[in-house]
């Protein structure tokens, strides 16, 4: 294999997992803590908005859930419930494997 095969290989092995989304926070569990000690909030986001797909409207609305650890958790705990915010973070399995959770990592 060429250098120049070998570098799109690297990017899909690598890949990206980032997610930007608008929404308002509609649950915030109790503060707990992780094993390594860290603060972490269990939350639910709700979110809604029309996009383009294909050239035509499409109403969207869905809520996710997802989990705040760390730094993070003081911008979240601060957020009153029912307030909005932009949360950045990533996608991973949900626990037991089952659905997708989203880990935010920053709130704007």
């Amino acid at each position: 294999m060429s250098a120049g095969a070998s570098a799109p290989l690297a990017q899909a092995v690598a890949g990206v997992n980032r997610l930007v989304l608008s929404a308002q926070l509609v649950e915030r569990g109790a503060l707990r803590y992780t094993p390594a000690g860290l603060p972490a909030f269990d939350l639910g986001l709700k979110h809604e908005s029309q996009v383009l797909e294909d050239g035509l409207p499409r109403r969207v609305s869905l809520e996710i859930r997802a989990v705040a650890i760390g730094e993070v958790t003081r911008r979240v705990g601060a957020l009153e419930l029912g307030n909005s915010g932009e949360f950045a973070g990533f996608l991973s399995a949900g626990r037991n494997g089952r659905g997708l959770l989203f880990h935010v990592t920053a709130l704007d």
